[in-house]
This record gives C-alpha cells, structure tokens and sequence, in this order.
C-alpha cells in the first residue's frame, strides 16, 4: 500500500464544507432552498416577521381567496433547475407543471399563468427559445393561457442562462375543501406512482452518471388526476405534490399542519429499481428525492379504494397505491414500519439532498 502524508500546515479548517448546512448560519445557504427544515425556519423567522401585518401566516404554496363570491386559487414559483434540459423535461416543462399543480393541490381548474424570465448575458438565443417553446407546449397540454410576463437581463456571472418565475390563477372545484389541516386520524395515505425518478433523471443528467437505463423525469400537469379523483365523490382532505424534500418533507409538513402522526408501510413505497439502485449507490434515501408528477392524497379509509380505482384509470395514476394511514399517535411525527419489523422515523429534511432540482 503506498504512503500517505498530510502537511498538518496545509490544512485550512476555515475552507472545509460541511454537507449538512449549520442551521445557525448568519448568511443564506443551498438548505435554504431544500424545502426542509432551513426552508421552514426562514419562512418563520425571517420572512413573516419582516411581512408584518400584511402576511398571511398560512403563507403555502398556493392560497385560496374569494372574490364576488367565487373561489380562487393562486400560486407562484420560481424555477432554477440545472442543467436546463434534462430526460423527459426541461426547465420550461417545470415552469407550467410546477405551479398548474400547487393550483390543482387546492382542488383548482388552472386557467392562466404569468411568465417571467431572469436571462444571463450570453446565453445563446437557441437555447431561450429552446426553453420558451418548451414552456408554451406546456401550457397548451395543460389547457393554460400564458397572459402576461415579464423579462430582465442580469449580468454575465451573476446568473445561469434562464431562470424562469410562473404565476397562475385556478377556479376552485366547489365539491373541493382540500387543506393540510384537515388531515384525520383513520385517513388512508395514497401516491399516484412512482417516486424519487424526477431528482435521480436531474441528477444523472447533471453529473454524467449512467445506472444501466436512462432515468426521465415524471413532470406532468395533474390537475386532470385531481379532477377524476373528486368525480369519486370522495371527501378528498389533502393533496400535496411532492417536490422539494421529496415524499419526507410533503408528509411532515402535513402532520404538523394538522398535529397527526403518519406511519408508513416500507414494503408498500413504489420505488422503481433504477431509483433504488441509484440511491444506494449514492447514498441517498427515496423518500427524500423530488418529485414533478406525483401526488400523495389523504382520504377517509372507507373512501380509499374508489379513490385508488379512480386514480389507476387516469393515465397518471396507473401505479397509485395506499403507502400508510394517519394516526392519533406521535402527532406532527412521520415514521415508516420497515421490512424487518422495526420502526423508524422519517424527519423532515435539514436542508435537501439534491440541490437546483426544480
């Protein structure tokens, strides 16, 4: 075995990176971003309190209002993903998936969006175009009109080619009163397929990694599956697409909306073969790992299987499974029974695993 030496002069311990962002950083970090616990935290304690009066304190991804007596949703988002093109999508797909679905996730029909595009000096007209046209065959899939936008330029170095804002505007189903709150204990928790493929297809473009076939993400507009699971005539009482902080995230976020517990069932998890392999290799946990074309819907258990035939008739929801119940128990806690018999708890992340993932 060769000799290794280290100069104990040459390490700089003020130049080491820890992987886990300090929660007590003074300056933003990339954990700030994850949609976890950093995320949490700079919502409450920075952006709430300098709102003042003028914030909502519910402050979720999309936002119910009235208006003349109808009910609308609205929502916004900000797409930063790199690289810009990636298997089965591209930062314009996102832009229209990403917000038509937090509007569908408050039962909405999505009816507009803004589009708003921050572009880097010398970035090559193609690849805007590229991207643009990308978004515009979005909208068109989703049945969305882009009505209204806005451009600016930043200098060379201070950005990475596009950066895309989208804003949009639903009609609320009037059979729909879906909020995080009102999970139940006793309700089934269901997911419409697959998860962790859109953070491992982003990943292995990204990196150059090849896990034996290619990964594509599953980004897609969900509000028609939203549409045929309250045709069931189910009493649907959350649904959450979950991206940033992967399926983890999603489901802590509503047990502490509603002070519940989640158990989870290991065995039942769709996790396809090419995510497993790829998270073991790299070692990353599914549950954590984004998402673009998934939901997770809690349902009262008597209403779960029509919700479920529903869904696997619904070209989206082919693989849509139960994967746990909502319980009584350790409220705000989510915990996952594993193959073996044993317990162990699904936290909400620190920061996230995979960074510019949407």
């Amino acid at each position: 075995m060769p000799e290794v030496s280290i100069d104990a002069a040459s390490i700089d311990p003020g130049a080491w990176v820890c992987p886990a962002p300090l929660r007590d950083s003074p300056n933003i970090v990339m954990g700030h971003g994850g949609g976890g616990a950093m995320s949490a935290e700079l919502i409450e304690h920075l952006f709430l309190p300098a709102f003042g009066p003028a914030a909502d304190a519910a402050m979720g991804d999309s936002a119910v209002v009235e208006v003349g007596g109808t009910r609308l949703a609205f929502s916004t988002d900000s797409f930063v993903v790199r690289p810009l093109v990636f298997p089965g999508g591209s930062i314009g797909d996102l832009a229209v998936n990403g917000t038509v679905n937090d509007l569908a996730m408050a039962g909405a029909q999505p009816l507009v969006l803004s589009t708003a595009f921050i572009l880097e000096e010398g970035t090559a007209l193609d690849e805007i175009a590229h991207v643009a046209r990308a978004l515009g065959t979005a909208a068109l899939a989703a049945g969305v009109k882009l009505v209204t936008g806005d451009t600016k330029v930043v200098d060379a170095g201070h950005g990475d080619g596009v950066y895309v804002n989208t804003a949009g505007i639903g009609l609320v189903d009037p059979r729909a009163d879906i909020r995080p709150d009102r999970a139940t204990a006793g309700d089934a928790v269901l997911i419409s397929g697959d998860i962790g493929v859109h953070g491992i297809a982003v990943l292995s473009c990204r990196e150059g990694l090849e896990f034996g076939t290619t990964v594509s993400s599953d980004t897609a507009a969900l509000h028609g599956l939203v549409a045929t699971m309250l045709d069931t005539g189910a009493d649907v009482h959350v649904l959450r697409d979950p991206t940033r902080g992967g399926v983890a995230a999603t489901l802590n976020e509503i047990a502490k909306a509603a002070g519940v517990g989640v158990e989870l069932d290991e065995r039942t998890l769709p996790i396809p073969p090419e995510v497993r392999d790829a998270c073991g290799l790299l070692g990353l946990d599914p549950l954590y790992v984004a998402n673009e074309g998934k939901l997770v819907a809690f349902v009262p258990a008597d209403n779960a299987e029509r919700v479920l035939d529903a869904m696997r008739a619904h070209p989206l929801g082919t693989r849509a499974t139960m994967i746990g119940t909502c319980v009584a128990e350790h409220p705000g806690m989510v915990v996952t029974r594993t193959a073996l018999g044993g317990t162990r708890v699904v936290d909400l992340p620190v920061g996230e695993q995979l960074p510019r993932i949407c």
